[in-house]
């Protein structure tokens, strides 16, 4: 059931960004001589830095998140853990439920201001979706294969690896997808904390009335995760193998 609902979302999402990457190119075309022209020509080296720090504060907050979420999903996965999974996932809810402005003025109070304390914000920002979808996809695995590879003598543990994970790969994946999404479109709001990023150009265009200089932050943001989305979608199409890729 979340795996159909899933790959109906991943299929939506797709085709909605397939669509808004059309309009942004024939944008980006009409526009070199015209306005978006004069933004790229009036910022171009500072878009050219800021994505760099834009995708580095996203790499880097992303990566923590998955190296927590999946040992964290797959744990609260676990027989043993059903009394207690629900109240730990709302403690993860946390970070989608109190406002992202909240949770980095948090990360200013615990580790003052700049890269680090924006970091840790993105990644508070950015666990829930992992940590819900690994823990969904490994809940979902038919109780029929596991009781199948019990009963060939795998231990929990190979029944883990050879069974559950990769039959859940497919629904963990689309949470890395959609926490990742969202992190390069939270990721400007670390400007406000010292993390740099291209939220400096966005802040500092609506502070001065700019237009173009907010757009040459928002642009390249939405373009971010556009081609965050699209990347990702493309590993999750090659690097899960065939009998349990619904796509394939």
């Amino acid at each position: 059931m979340i795996q159909g609902a899933v790959i109906k979302q991943d299929r939506l999402r797709s085709k909605l960004a397939f669509a808004v990457g059309i309009i942004f190119g024939i944008g980006l075309v009409a526009g070199e001589q015209g306005y978006v022209g004069d933004i790229w020509r009036l910022y171009s080296e500072d878009i050219t830095y800021l994505v760099v720090q834009h995708v580095k504060l996203v790499g880097i907050s992303s990566g923590l998140a998955i190296l927590v979420g999946i040992p964290a999903g797959i744990l609260l996965s676990r027989d043993w853990m059903q009394r207690y999974s629900e109240a730990i996932l709302q403690v993860f809810n946390i970070g989608t439920t109190v406002p992202t402005l909240a949770i980095l003025a948090l990360s200013i109070t615990l580790l003052g201001i700049g890269f680090t304390p924006a970091v840790f914000g993105l990644w508070v920002a950015t666990l829930l979706p992992i940590v819900r979808n690994v823990y969904q996809g490994l809940r979902e695995v038919p109780a029929h294969l596991k009781e199948a590879a019990t009963g060939m003598g795998m231990r929990p543990l190979h029944i883990l690896r050879a069974v559950e994970l990769p039959n859940a790969l497919y629904v963990m994946f689309a949470g890395i997808r959609t926490a990742v999404a969202i992190n390069v479109g939270t990721a400007p709001l670390a400007f406000l904390i010292g993390g740099s990023g291209l939220g400096e150009l966005i802040f500092t265009g609506i502070d001065l009335n700019d237009m173009q200089m907010l757009l040459a932050g928002a642009i390249p943001t939405a373009l971010l995760a556009m081609l965050a989305d699209y990347l990702l979608g493309r590993a999750q199409y090659w690097l899960i193998p065939r009998g349990v890729n619904p796509l394939r």
